[in-house]
């Protein structure tokens, strides 16, 4: 995998979310897409102590990010973002190969 972006808006939400976690050190986010969805592929976000054997470790803004070898081969050029809109707040991907997607925004096909 070459580039996951993070934008400014999401390495800050990510760091307060670390620190609410009262996580140490080596945590950090995990970015991951997982079969499902309304489109066959769903976003995963989750905060964790450490990555894992096989994962592949990137560090954006002092975040370390943490991605799986399935989730990689779907992540090269994603953008995620933080927005907050009156329709709700969250963490929103920009993927340039993703082939399709739906209203939700977490979903997509490849």
């Amino acid at each position: 995998m070459s580039i996951l972006n993070l934008t400014p808006t999401a390495i800050g939400k990510v760091q307060d979310f670390i620190s609410e976690h009262g996580a140490g050190h080596e945590s950090g986010l995990r970015v991951a897409v997982l079969p499902g969805g309304c489109s066959g592929f769903q976003y995963g976000l989750n905060i964790e102590d450490g990555p894992d054997s096989d994962d592949e470790i990137l560090e954006l803004g002092g975040v370390k990010i943490f991605v799986d070898p399935f989730s990689a081969q779907y992540l090269d050029g994603v953008e995620i973002d933080y927005v907050s809109s009156m329709m709700g707040s969250g963490f929103s991907f920009r993927n340039p190969n993703a082939a399709g997607g739906c209203g939700c925004g977490s979903s997509f096909t490849a």
